[in-house]
């Protein structure tokens, strides 16, 4: 069998009997924490206060993030406002890329950026970059976690800051599952961890960071064999400074436990 006994962590919510029943033909302990709850979008007020503010002129630069975070706010305020109000207002202003990902998505809404931070696209390259810069009410774009290093970094020079965090979904009402995995994580318990969607590591490390233990399940995950169900999710990952192992021949959930199955043998023969 492939996975031949190995724990396997799956973050699945909707089909989580499915993958844990997949995993088990291919011969995996599995382990399925729900991770997310699909939320209404007007839920979002944060989000929309940040639009009304952004397009009353009230920002004389943004931080981008993310390129995950960025196409998500401009699909969320597309369902309220025109689907190009985002890009017509960042034009009007100087916007910051935390590298080549946030950079291309903005490539996609017809934007440049005005300054794009270099390797290794941390906040402290953000924070180096923008030295000297005369901007001082600054939006951030945030998704999964907060970052209070680059807000107070900016704040230090005076700068106003407002931060967005972008969201259509949330962590599920029962979090006990999602942090018993947090806690297995930390403990080295598993082989394999299943990533199909984007949203799954940041609510998995929400969690972690919450507990006290961010560190250490991030330390344990690049331990283990990652699986990826596709370049979004992939991005995601590696927002969190995570690699993932493979990416299935098809972005569909059977290719990807088969395949991790398959992959797990020659991982173990690694270590």
């Amino acid at each position: 069998m492939a996975f031949e006994g190995m724990r396997v962590l799956a973050l699945e919510s909707r089909r989580a009997e499915e993958i844990a029943e997949l995993i088990r033909k291919q011969g995996g302990e599995p382990f399925v924490a729900p991770s997310m709850r699909e939320v209404p979008v007007t839920q979002n007020q944060e989000a929309f206060r940040f639009a009304e503010q952004l397009f009353e002129g009230r920002f004389d630069m943004m931080i981008l993030l993310t390129g995950v975070g960025t196409r998500q706010l401009q699909r969320l305020l597309a369902t309220r406002y025109e689907a190009t109000a985002l890009a017509e207002a960042l034009r009007k202003i100087a916007v910051v890329a935390r590298g080549p990902k946030p950079a291309a998505a903005m490539r996609e809404m017809g934007l440049a950026p005005s300054i794009i931070a270099p390797e290794p696209h941390t906040w402290r390259e953000v924070l180096a970059i923008t030295e000297g810069r005369t901007e001082r009410r600054i939006a951030v774009q945030e998704y999964g976690r907060p970052n209070p290093e680059l807000t107070e970094g900016l704040e230090a020079r005076g700068a106003a800051v407002t931060t967005v965090r972008v969201y259509q979904w949330d962590l599920p009402e029962d979090t006990a599952p999602l942090r018993a995995a947090a806690r297995q994580l930390a403990a080295g318990e598993f082989q394999v961890a299943l990533f199909t969607s984007a949203l799954q590591v940041s609510h998995l490390m929400r969690v972690a960071e919450e507990m006290g233990i961010g560190g250490r399940v991030l330390e344990k995950l690049r331990e283990i064999l990652i699986a990826s169900i596709g370049p979004t999710t992939s991005e995601a990952l590696e927002e969190f400074g995570l690699q993932p192992g493979l990416e299935p021949s098809h972005p569909k959930m059977g290719f990807l436990v088969r395949e991790a199955g398959e992959r797990a043998q020659s991982w173990r023969a690694q270590r």
